[in-house]
């Protein structure tokens, strides 16, 4: 229930950043206002997620796949031919620094170093994988175990692949924009506008083409909205509802049940883009939000399959802690960061090669100097790398757990049913053959119950 709840309050903090996000880019594109594209992408989408299902979604997730990967192909192939070649954006971004040699510090407030990429990456991407509810119900639609290992290795190639599409195509932006910086000179109003601009002036001579990237980021964001509201209304009907219905429900019951969820959760998600608008980039806002539960619910999965002779007690007190502390956290640097009262140096930027007319920013004033030092005074938890949030609310999450444990008591490893921990610790617990027998037949009768719980 708690992983439930959890797995809840991700999804309405996650959604409606999905939602803005197609949406801005439309606005750099065509002007339209936010607010009026957010409620057609949520209906298309909650629409054929309803009528079709999960069938829908999976189908859907594929034409969108394709679509969103020949999107930033294309930008970065026009991109590239306009500006001479891939070798030329490269030379730029050596000169002025904007590749460089991996930061070594350990100091987690820095933004992005190797550790939190690799150690902070590894807990965030473990955790989307192998616990969320969104990626466990594509899971469990497959035939076989095999064809899981398949998904999985193809998703992570995928993921790789996106991530080298994007960072180049972020280096072809710096390149394109060397001499005259769209947002000093407010032609674009956010970062995350920055590559629908660059979009608009490299494809605008060809017709349509703009209108098929605009296309591949709305595929991207309507993959994930639908998975979404597919799996919240999942976890609703089988957490939420069956185990307070004393009668079985009927087929026309949980249609009913899990189409008024998508419908309910779809507007709930639209009114919360206002809130997401104000805060921060849409990556670190996104990793950062998710974090308040991602983390100390991974550290709950740890737990029950690395550490089973914690009780639940101990697990649940943890968890609901580290809930606590992550949205403590994450919410106060979110509000620094939409306040202005924490920023983050930026490399310099040049407007001198720009060919129109646009208001200079203004000078720095006394006032503006004093709230760049009033950072420093904020409170260090706040400035930690939001790389790290994951990690932090899961180990936070099982220290916690450990510590109560002589408090709430042990549960000896043999009481609980193989399967369900890990082989690296199911090998050093002794398990008597009659008892063991018994557990086998005990749990038999539950474990389809939890695999249709799941789904």
């Amino acid at each position: 229930m708690f992983g439930s709840i959890m797995f809840t309050i991700m999804n309405l903090g996650y959604l409606p950043i999905v939602i803005y996000v197609p949406a801005l880019a439309f606005n750099q594109v065509t002007g339209v206002d936010i607010h009026i594209i957010t409620p057609i992408v949520c209906v298309i989408c909650v629409f054929y997620t309803c009528v079709g299902g999960i069938k829908a979604v999976v189908w859907t997730d594929v034409v969108q796949t394709f679509s969103m990967f020949g999107a930033l192909i294309l930008v970065a192939v026009k991109g590239s031919m306009d500006l001479g070649g891939w070798g030329v954006v490269f030379e730029k971004a050596i000169a002025t620094k904007r590749i460089e040699p991996p930061e070594l510090s350990f100091n987690p407030t820095v933004r992005h170093t190797i550790w939190s990429q690799i150690i902070g990456g590894v807990f965030y991407w473990t955790q989307t994988n192998a616990v969320s509810q969104n990626m466990i119900q594509r899971y469990l639609s497959l035939p076989s175990l095999r064809a899981g290992r398949i998904a999985v290795t193809i998703f992570v190639c995928g993921v790789i692949l996106i991530m080298l599409l994007c960072s180049y195509n972020g280096l072809l932006i710096y390149a394109t924009y060397e001499k005259c910086d769209p947002l000093t000179t407010k032609l674009a109003k956010a970062r995350d506008q920055l590559l629908p601009l660059f979009v608009l002036d490299t494809l605008s001579e060809y017709p349509g083409l703009s209108g098929l990237f605009i296309a591949g980021v709305f595929s991207a964001a309507l993959s994930s909205l639908s998975t979404c509201l597919n799996s919240m209304s999942a976890v609703v009907l089988e957490d939420f509802v069956k185990p307070f219905v004393s009668k079985p429900l009927s087929e026309r019951a949980i249609d009913w049940i899990m189409r008024s969820v998508v419908v309910a959760v779809g507007v709930m998600c639209l009114c919360l883009v206002y809130v997401v608008e104000k805060m921060g980039t849409v990556l670190q806002l996104t990793m950062s939000l998710e974090a308040i539960t991602n983390g100390p619910l991974f550290g709950i999965f740890t737990i029950g399959i690395f550490l089973p002779w914690i009780r639940g007690n101990s697990a649940l007190t943890g968890g609901i802690l580290g809930v606590i502390t992550m949205s403590w956290i994450s919410l106060k640097a979110q509000w620094a960061i939409a306040s202005g009262g924490m920023r983050f140096e930026t490399k310099q930027l040049s407007t001198e090669g720009c060919t129109y007319k646009f208001d200079a920013p203004p000078p720095l004033t006394i006032a503006n100097i004093t709230a760049i030092n009033e950072a420093n005074d904020i409170f260090p938890l706040y400035k930690m790398s939001y790389m790290w949030y994951t990690c932090f609310g899961a180990v936070f999450t099982i220290v916690i757990a450990l510590l109560l444990t002589p408090i709430f008591g042990y549960n000896r490893g043999r009481d609980i049913h193989p399967s369900l921990i890990t082989p690296l610790v199911r090998d050093r617990i002794n398990y008597e053959e009659e008892k063991d027998a018994e557990k086998v037949n005990g749990f038999e009768a539950h474990i389809p119950i939890l695999q249709e719980s799941a789904l």
